[in-house]
């Protein structure tokens, strides 16, 4: 895990008081119709969303193993977790995890991206860059995860905005056919790096990469340049999973549901686009009690 993102979750660690012992909200079970059109709400509505929650597996704060922490997860009524490569552990370590605990492993989160970035004007750093996603897809095959998580660049001083997109893509572009020999999606997400700062050039950044990359849609993330739901009606079916943390425009990061992301209306652009799928948590993490109340606050944000 990164510096940069070890940072983000110490700041996000401040929580709410605990939710009511006893208070559930049921888990929507009906999938939004596949194959709908972007933009097509017609008949949505009353539709409950298909969602599956998750988090990372380094908010986990309680035990010693990668079996003990998915058991954990597990019975807290977590439905899958997402791990990092490279990191202390395989792929093949964490998928015996979980197959000796049923947690599913969904994603895999590229953990040198921020580092070893694919924007860098230093071709030793890019190459470096690509290593890193490589093996990551790798860990995602011998994980059972069918997704990584990326973070393709930054915008700064050294690194302009048009070099970043170009020397981006031009790595990516390296590493798709080995994505489609796995058969691993690779998911850019939105992020505070000061790249693909409105949805219709995300769009276009990634259908000119073609299919097999996608969106990895932060909602909380996106609320400090736009309304979520506008990014979630415009990315359309290129959204492939969701991160989830709070954000208010005021005051900054808070606890998931407290934010100003309009939950209602993201409820509505999820059902629009016919979205069915993994929600991961984002967020500082902790023992039980704590990973328990971020999954109540979650469900609670993805239903009517």
């Amino acid at each position: 895990m990164s510096n940069t993102r070890r940072t983000f979750l110490a700041n996000c660690a401040r929580s709410a008081a605990t939710a009511a012992a006893g208070m559930t909200f049921a888990r929507a079970g009906a999938s939004a119709t596949p194959g709908q059109d972007e933009g097509d709400g017609a008949g949505t509505e009353s539709k409950a969303l298909d969602i599956r929650f998750a988090l990372k597996l380094g908010m986990v704060g309680e035990g010693s193993s990668l079996t003990e922490k998915f058991a954990l997860v597990k019975d807290i009524g977590y439905d899958g977790i997402e791990i990092d490569s490279p990191a202390g552990y395989s792929g093949k370590e964490a998928r015996a995890a979980s197959e000796e605990t049923g947690l599913p492993i969904h994603g895999v989160v590229d953990s040198i991206h921020w580092r070893e970035r694919l924007s860098s004007p230093d071709a030793e750093i890019r190459a470096k860059g690509i290593a890193g996603l490589e093996r990551a897809l790798r860990a995602a095959k011998d994980s059972g995860a069918s997704t990584v998580l990326l973070v393709p660049g930054v915008v700064n001083k050294v690194e302009r905005y048009d070099h970043c997109y170009e020397r981006s893509q031009a790595e990516i572009r390296k590493v798709l056919p080995l994505a489609d020999e796995l058969g691993i999606d690779i998911c850019i997400e939105n992020v505070w790096n000061n790249f693909l700062l409105s949805p219709l050039e995300m769009r276009r950044y990634l259908d000119e990469l073609g299919p097999r990359v996608g969106s990895y849609f932060d909602i909380g993330n996106i609320v400090k340049y736009g309304r979520p739901s506008d990014w979630i009606r415009i990315l359309g079916k290129r959204i492939k999973k969701l991160d989830v943390k709070g954000y208010h425009q005021k005051t900054g990061w808070c606890p998931i549901g407290e934010g100003t992301e309009d939950w209602p209306d993201v409820r509505a652009a999820l059902r629009e686009i016919g979205y069915a799928g993994w929600a991961t948590a984002e967020v500082g993490g902790g023992k039980r009690e704590r990973l328990a109340e971020i999954l109540t606050r979650m469900k609670k944000c993805f239903t009517d």
